[in-house]
């Protein structure tokens, strides 16, 4: 169907487009080019000369921003001014600023960037403003900005624009603003506590640390496939056995899979780790940090997410995930101890049965399917069949599950944790499971890491380690429903795919 726009309408605004960068040439013919200017000193902000009005009444102030709105009113206008921290009203006087510098501002557009010299006073409506005495254009916007961003039909455009967004949505900005403060929280709590940060490689050449699929590139030098890492996990217990006792690293990973509400292909994570620990250990410190990021981001530990109240106050609910499939599935696994009884179970509740599936991956989807949308607020499963858990160490009472948790709130895996698996041997046979599963067609089970296992040989000593989903703990503290609401640049699909595909569902 293409552009459904009429002609005459694209041609309009193609011909305001125009008028802008007429605008430019002429400045420019005049020696005023603004994109020769490189430095502007700004002595304050809107917010600040708002809130110290009365300290500031009478002072020259510096200011710069992009013009939100303009009144010319014949010897006398007004604009707002935005900024970073918010918007100003500007007054600006011909006889103050200059004739010629008064013509050229009548010729501003919405958009454009401006610096303004003035003092601070308040106009007869008490508002607070900066009466201009000079005025110089610092960036000539060519685009035409949205009148009301949230009027337009496709809301991905505030994702591929986010620029845009940001400028015309400026309460966007909390939502990053209150991530960058918990994000600080987080690693001063860690920092404190004597875990030391660190970095780890991005690109691996084999994809391990968790089950997941890789994205695939290749190195041309040594001409090898290599993967951008789906975890950093064996890294990071590589350092343990070097006699790091502390360790944390948070940055990016990366799985080519789906894309929804709570996944982008892209998305931070944290792990750490700490020798001599176990997992209860982690347990403490997965409720204890959470619930410090919200109080220092949000001012509370409690949280509203879409109408729930969500209480991350510690301590949080504990249970196994046999108990949870007993609770809410009806099903006791105590009472099931072979593959063939759990498969014929799974099959009569309806649960989905995969080659090679045993006893411990039938637990493990009946809780994904029963339990998971039971937990609401903060809760720990503990207790992980060996099946699905190749990185946990055995249970010493139960051999068949490990010492393992995953942390939910609002439905949702936070965190990811377990005393690690330090025995070689017990390690190289659950690698070679995941193998068999490879070959079975699971394309996200882990490789053989011949390497790590010459590292647990060394000697790791008992350490427990801790997975955190950032992204997800930010949607939380921000009230945001995608995921996408708390990533500056999330993945999208190319414009020329999207406009494509609009077009075939159209016809």
């Amino acid at each position: 169907m293409g552009n459904n726009k009429p002609e005459n309408q694209v041609e309009n605004l193609s011909e305001v487009l125009q008028v802008r960068r007429d605008k430019l040439t002429e400045l420019q013919e005049m020696g005023k080019d603004p994109f020769k200017i490189s430095k502007y000193d700004v002595t304050h902000h809107s917010e600040e000369i708002k809130e110290n009005y009365d300290t500031l009444e009478g002072q020259h102030v510096s200011i710069a921003g992009r013009i939100m709105t303009k009144r010319v009113m014949g010897k006398a206008s007004f604009m707002h001014l935005q900024d970073q921290s918010g918007r100003i009203q500007v007054y600006v006087k011909r006889d103050d600023v200059g004739v010629d510098d008064y013509k050229l501002f009548k010729k501003y557009d919405m958009g454009d960037i401006v610096g303004i010299e003035g003092f601070v006073f308040k106009t007869k409506t008490e508002e607070t403003s900066v009466h201009a005495e000079k005025i110089v254009l610092l960036s000539k916007s060519l685009q035409i900005l949205p009148e009301k961003y949230h009027g337009l039909k496709d809301m991905d455009l505030r994702y591929r624009q986010r620029y845009v967004d940001l400028i015309v949505n400026p309460e966007v900005k909390d939502a990053f603003i209150t991530r960058t403060k918990a994000l600080k929280a987080l690693r001063t709590y860690l920092d404190e506590r004597g875990f030391l940060e660190v970095e780890t490689p991005i690109l691996n050449t084999i994809a391990g640390g968790a089950n997941a699929k890789p994205f695939v590139t290749h190195h041309n030098t040594l001409n090898i496939p290599m993967y951008l890492r789906i975890a950093n996990e064996l890294y990071l217990k590589r350092l343990i056995v070097g006699g790091f006792d502390k360790v944390y690293e948070m940055g990016r990973m990366f799985r080519n899979e789906g894309m929804d509400m709570k996944h982008n292909p892209e998305y931070t994570a944290i792990e750490l780790y700490q020798a001599y620990a176990d997992y209860n250990d982690m347990m403490d410190i997965t409720e204890n940090l959470i619930s410090h990021m919200a109080e220092v981001a949000t001012g509370s530990m409690k949280v509203d997410f879409q109408g729930t109240e969500i209480d991350f106050t510690p301590p949080w609910k504990r249970m196994t995930m046999e108990d949870c499939v007993k609770e809410y599935a009806g099903v006791d696994f105590s009472e099931i101890n072979t593959d063939e009884e759990a498969l014929k179970i799974a099959e009569e509740k309806g649960i989905e049965i995969t080659p090679g599936m045993r006893r411990g991956e039938v637990i493990s989807a009946f809780f994904e399917e029963f339990g998971e949308d039971q937990l609401v607020q903060p809760t720990f499963i503990t207790h992980h069949p060996v099946e699905i858990s190749p990185l946990a160490k055995r249970n010493v009472e139960d051999p068949r599950v490990t010492d393992r948790f995953e942390a939910f709130a609002n439905r949702w895996e936070l965190a990811n944790a377990f005393s690690e698996l330090n025995d070689p041997i017990d390690q190289k046979g659950r690698f070679e499971d995941q193998v068999r599963k490879r070959e079975l067609g699971d394309d996200e089970a882990c490789e053989m890491d011949e390497d790590f296992i010459n590292a647990l040989e060394v000697g790791l000593p008992p350490t427990g380690g801790l997975g955190i989903g950032i992204d997800r703990v930010i949607m939380l503290l921000t009230n945001s429903a995608s995921i996408r609401d708390v990533l500056l640049f999330p993945t999208m699909k190319p414009l020329r795919d999207h406009d494509e595909e609009e077009e075939e569902t159209e016809e």
